[in-house]
C-alpha cells in the first residue's frame, strides 16, 4: 500500500480485518455491534411493546450473550444478523417468561383515595354502618360484642358479668364478628 491512503480505506482494511477468524475477540464483538445493533435494537423495542429501557436491556443481554459464544457466531453477515436476532428474540422471551412468574411490580401508591383516620365524616359513616348492622345480629352476640368493643371490657370481665364461662364469651365474640362482616356486606351491596 502506498502512504496516501484515505480515512475511509483505513476503515474498510480495518473493518475486513474484523471479519477475519483470527481477528481479536474485542474486534470481533465491536464489528458485530457496528453492524447489527441498531437494527437489533428497533427489533427488540417492537418485543418491548415501546419500552426502551427493556429493548436495551435486551441488547445489552444479546450482546454479552454473542460474547460469550464468540466463537459461534457464524462469519457471513447474513448468517450473523439471523443467529444474532434468534439469540435477541429468545432474551426477550425469556425475559417475558421472567416478568409473567413473579409478581407485579407496584410503583407509587395513589393514596388520594384512602380516608384520613382523623377524617370525622368517615367516622359517622363507620359508626352508622356498625349500629345499623348490630341490630341485624342475635342478642347474644350483640350484647357480647358491645361489651368487648364499644365499653372496651376484657374477655374475662365480660364472663363475670354475664355469669358465663369465658370461652363462650371468646366463642360468641368469633361468631358474632362473623355475623357483623356477614350483615355489613349485605348492607354495602345495596
Amino acid at each position: 500500500m502506498t502512504a496516501t491512503v484515505t480515512a475511509g480505506t483505513e476503515k474498510a482494511i480495518e473493518t475486513d480485518e474484523r471479519r477475519q477468524p483470527g481477528a481479536s475477540a474485542d474486534a470481533r464483538l465491536e464489528d458485530l455491534y457496528a453492524v447489527h445493533a441498531d437494527s437489533l435494537f428497533w427489533f427488540l423495542l417492537s418485543l418491548a411493546k415501546g419500552e426502551r429501557q427493556v429493548a436495551e436491556d435486551q441488547l445489552q443481554e444479546t450482546m454479552l450473550r454473542a460474547w460469550r459464544n464468540l466463537d459461534g457466531v457464524p462469519q457471513g453477515r447474513v448468517s450473523q444478523r439471523r443467529w444474532l436476532f434468534t439469540v435477541a428474540r429468545r432474551v426477550a422471551i425469556d425475559a417475558a417468561r421472567a416478568r409473567a412468574s413473579r409478581p407485579a411490580e407496584v410503583g407509587t401508591m395513589d393514596l388520594t383515595w384512602v380516608p384520613d383516620e382523623a377524617d370525622p365524616a368517615e367516622a359517622v359513616v363507620a359508626g352508622e354502618t356498625i349500629r345499623g348492622a348490630l341490630a341485624g345480629i342475635s342478642a347474644e352476640h350483640r350484647t357480647i360484642l358491645v361489651a368487648l368493643y364499644i365499653q372496651g371490657l376484657s374477655m374475662g370481665e365480660v364472663a363475670v358479668r354475664l355469669g358465663i364461662a369465658e370461652g363462650t364469651v371468646k366463642s360468641r365474640a368469633h361468631y358474632g364478628l362473623r355475623a357483623l362482616r356477614a350483615v355489613i356486606g349485605t348492607v354495602e351491596a345495596e
